[in-house]
C-alpha cells in the first residue's frame, strides 16, 4: 500500500478511506494576513496622531501616571536596543516578512496564523518607519511613544503598537512550539508516547 497525500482523490473512483485518513485543515492565509493589516494600520495611525499632537521632551500623562506618551525617535530595535545599527535592522526585518509570506501557503495552525500575523504586522509597522522617515532610505528612526510607569522610558524602554505586536507574538510562538502544535495544525506526540 503506498502513501497518498491527504487531499488526493481514491484511485478507483470509490469513496474515501474516513478510517485512516486524517481531513486536511483549511489554510489560515487569510487570518494572517487580517492580524497583519490590522497591526499596520493600528501602527501608522496611532504614530501619526503621537507625532502631530505630542513634542519631544512634552511627555503627555494618562490613567493616573500609568502610562505616558513620550515622543522619542529610536534608531535601534523595539524598546530601543541596538541603536546605531538602523540598516542592518531594516534588512532583518525585510527577511522577517518574506520568510513568514512564503511559508503562510502552508499555514493551516490558528495559533501559528495569529503569531505570525502579530510578528508580520510589527515587522512592517516598524519597516515602514526605517524606509520613509529621516534621515533616509533604511536609516529611518522608528517613532516610539508608550512610556509606562513614568515619563521617557524612566521605568522602562519607550515601546510602540508594532514592537508590542513582534513581542506578544514572539512569546506565542514559544507557548505554541512547547506546546507541541505544528505549523499545519498537528500536534506533536509527547515523548513518552512515541517511545512506548
Amino acid at each position: 500500500m503506498t502513501d497518498q497525500p491527504e487531499d488526493a482523490e481514491p484511485q478507483d473512483g470509490g469513496p474515501p478511506d474516513t478510517g485512516t485518513a486524517v481531513p486536511v485543515r483549511p489554510r489560515k492565509i487569510g487570518l494572517l494576513a487580517v492580524i497583519a493589516v490590522t497591526v499596520v494600520v493600528l501602527d501608522v495611525i496611532s504614530k501619526i496622531v503621537v507625532v502631530a499632537t505630542v513634542q519631544p521632551n512634552e511627555p503627555v500623562r494618562l490613567l493616573g501616571g500609568l502610562v505616558y506618551l513620550s515622543l522619542i525617535r529610536n534608531p535601534g530595535a523595539a524598546f530601543s536596543m541596538a541603536t546605531g545599527m538602523t540598516w542592518l535592522l531594516a534588512l532583518i526585518a525585510i527577511g522577517v516578512v518574506v520568510f513568514i509570506i512564503r511559508m503562510a501557503p502552508r499555514l493551516r495552525s490558528t495559533p501559528w496564523a495569529v503569531s505570525l500575523g502579530l510578528v508580520l504586522g510589527g515587522a512592517i509597522g516598524n519597516l515602514i518607519d526605517r524606509i520613509f522617515r529621516a534621515p533616509g532610505f533604511l536609516q529611518g528612526h522608528v517613532v516610539d511613544f508608550v512610556s509606562v510607569f513614568g515619563p521617557n522610558a524612566e521605568y522602562f524602554p519607550v515601546f510602540n503598537v508594532a514592537d508590542s505586536a513582534i513581542t506578544i507574538g514572539g512569546i506565542s510562538l514559544v507557548i505554541t512550539a512547547l506546546l507541541g502544535i505544528d505549523f499545519d495544525g498537528t500536534r506533536t506526540k509527547p515523548r513518552k508516547a512515541q517511545g512506548a
